[in-house]
């Protein structure tokens, strides 16, 4: 049985990333995606495979083109992941904020 991506697989790869970044700000077609990056259309086709089986984007047709678009949810996925090791440095860094405190009071 193949084992699915995750959305983290996903998002490892650097290219994929860009993709992300150029989506989030409007949708675009693979063409169009495919200029922004030296490799080929192929490459970019198989990059959007994996993005759209994460269901980090979708594609949404229009008469003869298909348009990719970032799916918001699943990046509200990786925030909330993210948010508690957030939470974990912010409470460091506050500690160590009061310690340099401390330290300098005396």
């Amino acid at each position: 049985m193949k084992t699915r991506r995750d959305i983290f697989q996903a998002i490892a790869d650097p290219t994929r990333r860009g993709i992300v970044a150029l989506i989030a700000l409007q949708a675009m077609t693979p063409n169009a995606i495919a200029e922004h990056f030296d490799t080929t259309r192929q490459a970019v086709s198989k990059h959007l495979r994996i993005l759209t089986a994460c269901e980090l984007i979708k594609q949404e047709r229009k008469g003869r083109e298909i348009y990719y678009q970032l799916e918001i949810d699943k990046m509200k996925e990786i925030d909330k992941w993210l948010d508690q090791f957030r939470k974990i440095w912010e409470d460091r860094f506050d500690n160590l904020d009061k310690l340099l405190l401390t330290l300098k009071n005396k």
